[in-house]
């Protein structure tokens, strides 16, 4: 499994910032609901370039749809994770930051 592709790694403080707003902000919340790459280009993300012939790093959040968010307090107590997967990219999925994951046949046991 060493050869999956990741997606590129988000920049710190683009994630600092993600984080911080998701733990805080109403209006951000329900902005990154409707629409995560919109979202996040308000405070300063950028599309990964295109390399040669397209070989790119997958976008993260291209393809996130948010159900409901996780409470603002479930964020800031699980920030140093998500930040960790932020800033490394991640293996084909975005984390599960839905308020409800034991619903999910995704949850880690």
């Amino acid at each position: 499994m060493a050869n999956e592709q990741k997606t590129a790694p988000l920049d710190a403080r683009v994630a600092d910032k993600l984080l911080d707003l998701l733990s805080n902000d109403d209006s951000f919340r329900e902005h990154f609901s409707r629409d995560p790459v919109a979202a996040l280009e308000t405070i300063g993300y950028q599309r990964p370039a295109q390399g040669p012939e397209g070989t790119a790093q997958p976008e993260l959040f291209v393809t996130c749809c948010v159900n409901k968010l996780a409470s603002k307090e479930a964020i800031a107590a699980a920030r140093g994770e998500i930040r960790g997967m932020l800033l490394s990219g991640l293996n084909h999925t975005t984390p599960q930051l839905d308020a409800s994951p034991s619903d999910d046949r995704r949850t880690l046991k």
